[in-house]
């Protein structure tokens, strides 16, 4: 099974969003992100969070419509996200995809992100925005990239280092490489070939895709 999380991050369109679902999607809002199941004409089958940024009309429709409601108290440990992302895993998700993760406030983007290098969980997850994927390697892992030639790949590190980096496919090729926390090394390269792949041998890697509109992710 695959969880989308709904996060209450800004999304400018709907329709590229709309791309990255599916029907069979077990579907999550974070609070305030039922907003934009509601734009896409569709229903959550779950509700986690404080509940302090969903309108309580919109709650009240939802919850008329079958879905279920995890209310956690304001004063809590984690953000509405991460609470999600762990009914998702007790819920048996496989992998998990967020949506509207980035976006509007800076710290809530850059805790969404670094919350793909802390979870170390059976269930793999990603981050889609536009047209673009951020998944995360742990070392030793290997990626392979799909796409049409000349799409972006970028690679972040996200760990203080990641030892053994190898690229397979991608215009500027690694081999045994180190990319080191804070470094640009792996920014903006490109799909030479598809399939392509990342490897790497130890440490947390940030690997970004861009898939262009005629492309199916």
């Amino acid at each position: 099974m695959r969880a989308v999380i709904f996060v209450n991050g800004e999304i400018d369109d709907y329709n590229v969003l709309a791309r990255w679902l599916r029907e069979d999607d077990y579907r999550i809002a974070a609070d305030g992100g039922a907003r934009h199941l509601e734009a896409l004409d569709l229903a959550p089958h779950v509700i986690v969070g404080d509940l302090d940024s969903i309108d309580e009309t919109l709650l009240g429709r939802l919850q008329q419509q079958g879905a279920s409601i995890e209310r956690h108290p304001a004063a809590k440990d984690a953000t509405d996200l991460e609470l999600a992302i762990a009914r998702a895993i007790r819920d048996g998700a496989a992998e998990i995809l967020l949506l509207g993760a980035v976006g509007g406030r800076l710290d809530q983007t850059l805790a969404n992100l670094l919350l793909l290098a802390q979870q170390a969980g059976s269930a793999p997850i990603a981050i889609a925005e536009g047209d673009q994927l951020a998944r995360v390697l742990r070392g030793p892992q290997t990626l392979n990239l799909t796409g049409p030639t000349g799409a972006y790949v970028s690679a972040v590190a996200l760990s203080e280092e990641v030892t053994g980096v190898t690229y397979r496919g991608l215009e500027y090729p690694l081999h045994n490489a180190t990319l080191r926390l804070g470094s640009t090394r792996g920014v903006s390269n490109t799909l030479a070939s598809s399939p392509a792949q990342i490897a790497v041998e130890s440490g947390i890697l940030l690997v970004t895709q861009q898939f262009p509109s005629t492309a199916k992710p």
